[in-house]
């Protein structure tokens, strides 16, 4: 008969302890976006690439872009995917976009918003295991284009700056098949002609190549300078404002001059020699991922004090390339450590504990020499 007794007992006794937690519990902070911030900085072209994408806590957005602000950096890129956004056709969810967004204007940040990511719906049939939900065939170019469109269009008055895919010269962000210059241009005509319907003002930035020696016919991508003469040949010059690319150092140190047979961070010069080849030097060059590993479980990082060294280096040294528009850094936080060596491209801890390279980027740029 005890055990009865005890039994419901400790019922009660979980009960209340339940009851407790749920009227004493404070949950998360309140978020409002509070008065408008200004951003102080001595560089006006540093920025972060951030990764608010499923970061799912209001706080923590807020949070993370005003650890952005304080480091003294006004851009930031961020990930909206069509995914995400239109799970079915012609049905929208644009909270999550939308509280990104507004967070990122209050904090007088300007975000960089970079679209793709294909929706169920519009990928191959779903029980198919050869491509990735980065693949868009012909027929559904014009679906981008009227997300483009809608994206484009609600943000009008907050967003100046889109850019059409990611890293289309790798076989993975291609849908894991043959890279196609021709293909990628023939999506960015679309997506320009919709874009520029919506906005007129709106910058849209082509190409965010990735950086690799990858020759024709490589199974994992191709050369990001070839792949930009091909886009030039296709016939892309007069259907964007602006290239994106991707700057990564590796092994190299900044100051390490272009190689075409080597990846390094100047390689980005590189990228703007061929514009000019092409008579497209009035165009701007928004470095939208860049920056330099510190993990001692990749082969392919550099010490911890190498990569606070080359960072601060690389954000004196775009001040005067009036051609560069932006050096966004990979990459502020994750929503989530990984527990690999990509945590250590990182700013901030997941708890958002500030690391010692942000640090000395915050004193770099927000340090003055008034007296």
């Amino acid at each position: 008969m005890n055990r009865p007794i005890r039994f419901d007992l400790a019922l009660r006794v979980a009960f209340l302890l339940i009851f407790a937690l749920a009227v004493e519990w404070p949950g998360e902070p309140l978020v409002t976006l509070g008065s408008p911030q200004t951003v102080i900085t001595n560089n006006p072209k540093a920025g972060v690439h951030t990764r608010l994408t499923d970061e799912g806590a209001p706080w923590k957005i807020q949070r993370d872009l005003q650890m952005v602000r304080e480091m003294g950096a006004p851009w930031i890129v961020e990930f909206f995917p069509w995914a995400y956004i239109e799970p079915n056709p012609n049905s929208f969810d644009w909270s999550h976009t939308d509280q990104v967004i507004d967070h990122t204007r209050a904090q007088g940040l300007t975000v960089v918003a970079r679209l793709g990511l294909v929706p169920p719906w519009a990928r191959p049939d779903p029980l198919e295991k050869e491509t990735t939900f980065n693949y868009l065939d012909l027929d559904h170019y014009a679906d981008f284009g009227d997300f483009v469109y809608a994206f484009v269009d609600r943000y009008k008055d907050r967003v100046d700056h889109i850019i059409i895919w990611n890293e289309p010269n790798l076989s993975f962000e291609w849908g894991m098949r043959p890279v196609d210059a021709q293909a990628y241009v023939d999506l960015l005509k679309v997506a320009y002609r919709r874009a520029k319907e919506a906005n007129p003002n709106i910058i849209v930035l082509a190409g965010a190549l990735a950086p690799t020696l990858e020759p024709i016919g490589s199974p994992a991508g191709l050369n990001d300078l070839i792949y930009l003469q091909q886009m030039y040949d296709a016939g892309a010059k007069d259907y964007f404002d602006a290239l994106a690319a991707h700057a990564y150092g590796i092994l190299a140190p900044m100051a390490e001059p272009p190689d075409p047979n080597r990846v390094n961070f100047r390689r980005i010069e590189l990228l703007r020699d061929i514009m000019l080849r092409n008579g497209d030097g009035a165009k701007d060059v928004y470095i939208t991922e860049a920056g330099w590993n510190d993990s001692a479980r990749w082969n392919q990082a550099v010490k911890p004090q190498q990569r606070i060294e080359y960072t601060l280096q690389a954000l004196d040294w775009i001040k005067d390339k009036a051609w560069i528009k932006l050096l966004a850094l990979w990459a502020f936080n994750y929503p989530q450590a990984t527990r690999t060596f990509s945590d250590n491209w990182t700013f901030v801890n997941d708890d958002l504990r500030p690391k010692p390279i942000y640090d000395e980027v915050r004193k770099q740029l927000t340090t003055t020499n008034d007296k």
